[in-house]
C-alpha cells in the first residue's frame, strides 16, 4: 500500500505540475497586413483566436492622414458553409490601434473583410485548432491511466485474498507514470508540429491535424511557376483619385493566383516612380481571388514605372513590373514625399561590394516598426541622366528593396507591433550595389504613425579591377 500511497502523490504532482512546451502549430498566430484602403492607410491586426469556438481579437491601426470614419470588419469561413460576424471600428482624428471582436466557430481557413462603404479589402487568414501533440497524448494519457490503476489497486488490496494480485494493478500504475513522465520531460526537445496550412497552400487539410497519415512527403517546398501582372486604370488622367487594378495569374495555367503569403506585413507592397522621381509605396486591397486594387492620386503627367513585390507559397519572393501612361496637367502631389530636417548619407559605394547608407531622422530615438522593420529602403538604378526616371525606372536593371531589422528577438518572443516607438534616430542599410552608376533611393521609417520618407540620389563607382 505504501507503493501505491507513493505513486498516487506522485501522480497528483505531476499532474498539477506546468504543462510541457507543446501548445500546437505556429500557423494561426498573430497576422498584421498592411491596407491602402482607398485614400486611408491602415494596418489590420488579426490575433490569435483561442478557444475555437470563441471570440477573434482584431485590431485596426490608423495611420496619420487617414480620415475620420466607419469601417465595417466581417469574418467569412471560405472552406464550408457556417455561421459568420461582423462589427462596426468608427475611426476618429486619432492615430493609432482601435480594437474590434469578431467571432469564429472552427479552425479552417477564414477571411476577414475590412469595408469603407465603397471599397472592400478581403484577408484570407487561418484559424487554428487546438493541437494536442503525440507526445501531450502519451504524457495526459499515462496520468489518467495511472489515476485510473490506482483505484484498481486500492480496490484489488481491499478484496484479494492473495497479496501479491494486488501488486499487479500497482505494477501497470508505475508503467503508466513511466511513459507519462518521460512523455513530459522529452515534450522540450521533441519537434514542433508544421505550421497549419504549410503542407500547400491557406486551403491545406492539415490546419486541424498536423500530423498527417504517413505517406505525405515531408518536404514543404512546393514549386510554384512565375505569376503575371496586368495594370488596368479606370482612368488615366491627372488631379483626381485614380483606381488601379492589378490582376495576378498563374503564367502556367492561367487562373488567378490566389496563394499569396503575407511577407513583410503585406500580401503585396506596390512601388511606383512617378515622371519627376517621386515614389509611392503602397499596399493594395485584395478584392477578389488574384484581384487587387489601389486608389492613388497621380500628380503629373507621363510614364509611371510599377513594381508588385509578392511571395507565393512555396514559390519564393517576386517583382513584378509593369507601367502605367498618365494624360493631364500637374495637381497636388499625394505620394511619398520629402519628411523636413531628413538626410541620407553613404559611404563610398562601389559596384559588388557591401556598402552603407544612413538615413537620419533627426529627433528622438523614438522610431515605430513599420511593415515589421526599423526601416525600409527602396532603389532603383541605373538610371541616364536627362531623362524622365518614371520612364527609364520602368527597365532598369535594378530594383531593390532593402531592410534594417530590429534587434534580435528572444526564441518564443513576439515581434514588436507598431505601438512600439523605441528606435532610431539613425537607421543604417547595408547593401551591394552590383552596377556601376546613378541610383535613386529612398529610406523610409515611421513615426508617430506617419510614414517618413528620405529621397537621395547616389552614385556607385565601378570597381577597380585588380
Amino acid at each position: 500500500m505504501a507503493i501505491v500511497f507513493g505513486a498516487c502523490l506522485f501522480a497528483v504532482g505531476l499532474l498539477t505540475a506546468p504543462p510541457a512546451r507543446a501548445d500546437g502549430p505556429a500557423g494561426g498566430a498573430e497576422l498584421m497586413v498592411a491596407q491602402s484602403l482607398g485614400e486611408r492607410e491602415l494596418t489590420i491586426i488579426v490575433h490569435r483566436a483561442q478557444p475555437v469556438p470563441g471570440p477573434l481579437q482584431v485590431e485596426v491601426v490608423s495611420h496619420a492622414g487617414t480620415a475620420a470614419g466607419t469601417l465595417t470588419l466581417g469574418a467569412m469561413p471560405t472552406d464550408r458553409g457556417g455561421a459568420g460576424s461582423s462589427t462596426t471600428v468608427q475611426l476618429t482624428e486619432r492615430v493609432g490601434p482601435y480594437p474590434a471582436t469578431l467571432r469564429v466557430d472552427h479552425a479552417g481557413p477564414w477571411e476577414l473583410t475590412v469595408s469603407d462603404g465603397e471599397q472592400t479589402s478581403r484577408i484570407p487568414f487561418l484559424v487554428a485548432a487546438q493541437v494536442v501533440t503525440p507526445w501531450e497524448r502519451a504524457a495526459y494519457g499515462g496520468f489518467f491511466t495511472a489515476g485510473a490503476l490506482v483505484l484498481v489497486s486500492l480496490g484489488t488490496a481491499l478484496i484479494a485474498k492473495r497479496s501479491w494480485v494486488a501488486l499487479v494493478p500497482v505494477g501497470g500504475t508505475i508503467a503508466a507514470l513511466t511513459v507519462a513522465v518521460t512523455a513530459a520531460l522529452l515534450s522540450s526537445s521533441a519537434p514542433q508540429p508544421r505550421p497549419a496550412g504549410s503542407l500547400l497552400d491557406p486551403t491545406s487539410g492539415n490546419i486541424g491535424d498536423p500530423y498527417p497519415e504517413l505517406g505525405l512527403p515531408l518536404t514543404t517546398n512546393y514549386s510554384r511557376p512565375p505569376a503575371n501582372l496586368t495594370v488596368r486604370a479606370e482612368s488615366v488622367s491627372t488631379g483626381h483619385p485614380t483606381d488601379v487594378q492589378l490582376s495576378l495569374t498563374d503564367s502556367a495555367t492561367g487562373r488567378p493566383v490566389d496563394d499569396l503569403l503575407v511577407t513583410d506585413d503585406a500580401l503585396m507592397h506596390l512601388m511606383i516612380v512617378g515622371p519627376s522621381g517621386r515614389l509611392w509605396h503602397r499596399h493594395p486591397i485584395r478584392t477578389a481571388p488574384g484581384e487587387y486594387r489601389i486608389r492613388l492620386g497621380f500628380t503629373e503627367s507621363g510614364d509611371y514605372a510599377i513594381a508588385a513585390e509578392i511571395a507565393r507559397r512555396g514559390g519564393g519572393v517576386q517583382l513584378l513590373r509593369s507601367s502605367l501612361r498618365i494624360s493631364g496637367d500637374a495637381a497636388p502631389g499625394t505620394g511619398d514625399t520629402a519628411a523636413p530636417g531628413t538626410e541620407l548619407n553613404a559611404t563610398d559605394l562601389v559596384a559588388g561590394e557591401p556598402g552603407t547608407l544612413t538615413a537620419r531622422f533627426g529627433g528622438a530615438a523614438d522610431l515605430q516598426p513599420w511593415l515589421g522593420m526599423v526601416g525600409h529602403l527602396i532603389a532603383v538604378g541605373p538610371l541616364p541622366e536627362g531623362t524622365s526616371p518614371g520612364t527609364t525606372a520602368g527597365t532598369a536593371p535594378i530594383w531593390a528593396h532593402a531592410h534594417a531589422m530590429p534587434p534580435t528577438l528572444a526564441v518564443g518572443a513576439q515581434a514588436p507591433d507598431e505601438t512600439v516607438a523605441a528606435y532610431g534616430p539613425n537607421v543604417a542599410f547595408t547593401f551591394t550595389f552590383p552596377l556601376p552608376g546613378r541610383y535613386l533611393v529612398w529610406a523610409q521609417a515611421e513615426r508617430g504613425y506617419s510614414v517618413l520618407t528620405v529621397p537621395a540620389t547616389v552614385d556607385v563607382r565601378a570597381a577597380v579591377p585588380r
